[in-house]
This record gives structure tokens, C-alpha cells and sequence, in this order.
């Protein structure tokens, strides 16, 4: 019964089951079984070897976790009418659905704070490890520095290795390694009794005959001495360094004492890089966070920011790559920065008003109501044809282009009126039609407006954020990110060069993104639709001629690129940058 307390408590499940046999006349018997178990019951039956091919029993399934699962049994008189039986078995599986939501609930609130426990210890653990931070961020950089000054001091022994332990874990995985034959398995060194001993004691030794040591039974085969020194920082053992020979003896107390020195060096590198990799997931996971919080607003954007994100440096990369564009060259902290005004280049949505934002019709529903009892009135008391009226003007409600003969028919129906006694009424209002009347889109001025702030909105949002200082052009790269090459574009109407090349690409990627994905007031367009959009875009002199038709003739390359990026966990973003990892 413990485990199930963790989702529910007793006196609500009798509450329930009490509640469901009430409903059901009193004389059908109800249980909760967790893990085959049955923990509560309410009737007049023990439940004590019931089965499914009992008759008058009945399941309902609960879902705990992956582990746990559980059931909501009834029992009924195998003689119960068929209604009884059907009301019974509806009473069931409401119940069942309420104790299902309840724990999903409670789940999911579980689930919430312990991943804001967690992200507390990550940013506690990098308030304590700043001020220590002093060498390469970069693991496999510190790895290979240490396994390389091994090499460079001419210490004994023709083989090496060096195996981490990541944060909060005490398993060691190989990191690097020199001198064994490709494909060499060495992971079985972490499990001889001599490597523990060194990882929990958190003392180096030399052993330099390993047939007489009783720790040691030949877990890696060939090996006839070593040196074993843990690589610790203030806090913890953080990986485990390894010189060895097939010889013996050739080891002595001054090469544990020099290597202990390095060791104990790369320990607050190798310290810091873990950390970096933790502050960098939990940078990422934010972002995320926040673009979420944007794409929650609007189904229809879901996953735009990320989409954004991984093509513009896509095509920051593939750009780097030709020569005909030897004038833009990113480097990889210019390529992360990139990535990160991707995730982040519409967060200020979280600031325009959501009825705007998702707005998909001219007219809201409510008002269209409105409309529809307006002209239904006038055809009640005029020659008015009002279902005809009312369907035209609700086609031009949902139109993004509307044909001009049905412009011209909204205006005619603007100059109707009906009457009221002594009062005159008009059958459309001039807030009404100056929205009915649009040529294109279902904005009014005003609310293009308001959707037009989100550049400016998303840097004051972000501006009280401390970036890097490699990313002193992030909040630029948002703020520009929907301004034009002739100075059409918002929120400060720059022109030409006035505008960073990585903005440019930003608007470019926007477009295309925007264009192919289904909208709540469009349809998805294809490449090729979307490559027209682009080309137009081109000849009206809004985008950068040269990128766009970059862009444009080596879309499938980008796009695979950027395939490539969404499918590796990148924890160092400068691996977007140089594709390493890929």
C-alpha cells in the first residue's frame, strides 16, 4: 500500500469507491487493486481470488507509472439486468477515469518539482563553481591536454587511458586512451578491485608487478604494470588516470608524486568542464523553456523557434563552407550565438495580446453572432435576402485575399441600414468593415501594430539577462530579425548594411519556416510554393539577393544539415559550429 500513497491517499480512493457504490444501489461491489494486490475495498464482497473470467466481474485499467499499474474491479449478481448492468459499468469507468486524472495530476505536479529541484542544484552548482573556473571549458580538450603532457614528459609505460565518472554517478566510462590496437576493449579495467580502491580511497599507486597483486586478475590481458591516479577536485574523484606497460617495474615513487601533480591540476579543469556542460544543458533547457512558453500560446507555431534555430545555423554553416562567400565567416561562438537568437527570436510574443496573436478570421465568432442576428432582423422586416448576405460576409471573414467584386459587395451592405422605431441602425458598424474590408491578411493597422512590437518586446525581455560577452550581437540579431533590405521591415525600418548579416539570414530562414508550416490561417505551402514567396520577397528588394538565392539553390543541403542538428544532443554548441560530434 506505500507505494500507491505516493499518488493518492487511502481515504480518497474508499472516498471514491464509497461514492460509486452509493450510485450503484448499494448491493455492487467495488476495489482498487495496485500491483495485483487488492488494497481497498467497498461492499459486501472480500474480493480474495477474483479473477477476469469471474462472472460478474469487470476491470478498469490504472496507470501509475512504467512500473505500477492497477485496476478498479466491480463485481456484480450474475443475475443484474442488462440496464443495471450498463449503468454499472458506465459508474465504473468514471470512476476509474477520475482516480486515473487525479493521479496524472499528482504525477505531473511531482514531476514539476523535482525538475525545479533539480534545476536549483545546477545553478547552485554553478554559483560555487565560477570563481574557480580557470582553464579549457572543453572535455575532451582537458583530456587530451593531460593525456599529451603524460606523453611529453617521457614518463614509463607506452599505454594510457583516462576514464570520468560524470557528476552524481559512480560509473567511469573510457574518455580517452594511447597505445592499445584500434578497437581495444578497455572498459573492463574499471571493474577490477585495484581501480575501485583507487576511486573510493582517492589515493594514487604504483604497482609494478600486477601478477602479485590480489586486486588485480587480469582484467586486461598484457599488462605487467601500471600507474593509478585519481583525478580529483575539491569535491569528488572525477575520473581516474592510467599509465601502463606490458613490462614490469618500471615505475618508481617520484612518477606518482609528478603525476599525482597533474592530476590533481587537470582535477579542477575536468571539475569545471563538467560543470560547464551542466550550466550549458541547463541554458539550453531554459531556452527551450521559453520558446515553449511562446509556442503554448499558439499550437499552430508549436516548434517554430526550434525549427528557426537549427536552419539558420544550417545555413551560417553552409555558408562557411563556400567560398564564394569568403567575406562571411562565423565562428563557432558566432554560430552558437546564432542558435541562441533562434530559440529566442520570438519570446516577446509572450507579450502581445493573445486574441491577437492567434487571431484566424476578421470577425470573432461572438461578433459574427452578432452580424447574423443583425441581418436575420433586417430580413424580417425588408426584402433582404440574409442567409445569402451573411454567407458572402462570412466567406470574406475567413478570406486572406478576398476578390474585389466581394469588397465591393461589403461595402454595398455597409450603406444598408434598419430601423428601430425612430432610430436608424447600420447592418455593419465601421469597426466592422474597416476589418471586413482588408485587402489581404485579418489585421486591423492597430493590431499589425501590436503584433509588430514582439522584435522590440523580445529584447526588453531578454535585455536584464548577463550573456557572454561573445554574444554581444544576440539581442541585435532579435530585435533585426523581421527588418528589410529597403526599409520596409519593423521594428526601426533599417536599410541595407544598417542590418547584421546574421539578421538577414534570420528574416530569410523566418519566411521559409513560417511559410511551410500550417497556420490557423493558412495552409502549409510547399518548397516549392515557399521558394516563389522567397523569389517575390527578392525582387521587391526585401531580402539579401545573394543569401536568399543561397539560400534557395541549396535548400536541400540546409535542410539536411539542419536534420543533423536537431538529431545530436550538442552540449557544447560550438559542436553546431564545427559539426564534430556529427
Amino acid at each position: 500500500m506505500t507505494p500507491l500513497k505516493k499518488y493518492i491517499r487511502p481515504g480518497v480512493l474508499r472516498n471514491f469507491l464509497r461514492k460509486a457504490f452509493e450510485l450503484a444501489g448499494g448491493n455492487i461491489s467495488f476495489a482498487i487493486s495496485y500491483d495485483g494486490e487488492v488494497v481497498v475495498v467497498e461492499g459486501v464482497d472480500s474480493f480474495e481470488g477474483f479473477g477476469e473470467s469471474d462472472p460478474g466481474v469487470i476491470f478498469a485499467p490504472l496507470q501509475f507509472n512504467d512500473i505500477h499499474v492497477g485496476q478498479v474491479v466491480m463485481r456484480m449478481p450474475v443475475d443484474i439486468s442488462d440496464d443495471a448492468r450498463e449503468n454499472c459499468t458506465r459508474i465504473l469507468k468514471f470512476t476509474a477515469y477520475s482516480i486515473q486524472e487525479l493521479v496524472d495530476m499528482e504525477h505531473a505536479r511531482r514531476s514539476i518539482a523535482e525538475e525545479a529541484l533539480s534545476k536549483y542544484r545546477e545553478l547552485a552548482l554553478l554559483h560555487r563553481s565560477v570563481p574557480v573556473i580557470n582553464t579549457s571549458l572543453r572535455m575532451r580538450d582537458v583530456v587530451g591536454a593531460l593525456i599529451n603532457e603524460c606523453r611529453r614528459e617521457n614518463y614509463p609505460g607506452e599505454l594510457g587511458m583516462v576514464f570520468l565518472s560524470e557528476p552524481g554517478s559512480t560509473h567511469f566510462r573510457l574518455a580517452v586512451q594511447f597505445g592499445f590496437p584500434f578497437g581495444s576493449v578497455l572498459q573492463p579495467m574499471v571493474d577490477s578491485d585495484l581501480f575501485i580502491h583507487v576511486a573510493e580511497s582517492g589515493r594514487g599507486e604504483i604497482v609494478n608487478d600486477l601478477d602479485k597483486d590480489s586486486r588485480w586478475a587480469n582484467e586486461l590481458s598484457g599488462i605487467g604494470s601500471l600507474a593509478i591516479i585519481p583525478i580529483v577536485s575539491p569535491n569528488r574523484c572525477e575520473g581516474i588516470l592510467i599509465l601502463a606497460s606490458e613490462n614490469k617495474g618500471l615505475f618508481e615513487a617520484a612518477h606518482r608524486k609528478s603525476l599525482a601533480t597533474l592530476a590533481s591540476v587537470a582535477g579542477i579543469s575536468v571539475s569545471n568542464a563538467f560543470n560547464f556542460e551542466g550550466v550549458q544543458r541547463l541554458m539550453n533547457a531554459i531556452m527551450q523553456a521559453l520558446a515553449e512558453a511562446i509556442d503554448s500560446r499558439d499550437p499552430f507555431t508549436a516548434g517554430h523557434s526550434q525549427r528557426v534555430a537549427h536552419l539558420v545555423v544550417a545555413f551560417a554553416h553552409a555558408l562557411n563552407e563556400d567560398v564564394a562567400f569568403e567575406d562571411v565567416l562565423f565562428s563557432d561562438e558566432e554560430l552558437r550565438e546564432i542558435y541562441y537568437a533562434g530559440i529566442l527570436h520570438d519570446v516577446g510574443k509572450i507579450g502581445i495580446k493573445e486574441d491577437v496573436l492567434t487571431k484566424n478570421t476578421r470577425l470573432p465568432d461572438r461578433r459574427m453572432d452578432v452580424v447574423r442576428a443583425r441581418f436575420q432582423l433586417l430580413g424580417q422586416i425588408a426584402d433582404f435576402n440574409w442567409s445569402e448576405a451573411f454567407d458572402r460576409v462570412r466567406s470574406v471573414n475567413k478570406s486572406m485575399t478576398p476578390e474585389k467584386g466581394e469588397l465591393d459587395y461589403i461595402r454595398e451592405l455597409g450603406k444598408k441600414v434598419w430601423k428601430a422605431g425612430d432610430e436608424s441602425f447600420p447592418l455593419l458598424y465601421d469597426d466592422e468593415l474597416e476589418v471586413l474590408l482588408l485587402e489581404y491578411g485579418n489585421l486591423t493597422h492597430e493590431e499589425r501594430v501590436e503584433i509588430q512590437r514582439h522584435p522590440a518586446e523580445s529584447e526588453r525581455i531578454l535585455q536584464h539577462i548577463p550573456m557572454h560577452e561573445a554574444y554581444s550581437n544576440l539581442l541585435t540579431i532579435i530585435r533585426q530579425h523581421h527588418e528589410r533590405m529597403d526599409g520596409s521591415g519593423y521594428p526601426d525600418g533599417l536599410q541595407g548594411r544598417d542590418i547584421l548579416v546574421q539578421s538577414r539570414l534570420m528574416a530569410i530562414v523566418d519566411i521559409y519556416d513560417a511559410v511551410t508550416q500550417e497556420r490557423h490561417y493558412k495552409p502549409a505551402f510547399t518548397r516549392s510554393e515557399a521558394m516563389k514567396i522567397l523569389r517575390k520577397e527578392i525582387e521587391e528588394g526585401k531580402l539579401d539577393k545573394a543569401l536568399a538565392e543561397f539560400f534557395m539553390n541549396n535548400i536541400e543541403k540546409i535542410e539536411n544539415l539542419s536534420d543533423r542538428v536537431k538529431s545530436t544532443r550538442v552540449t557544447h554548441l560550438s559542436e553546431i559550429g564545427n559539426f564534430a560530434s556529427l
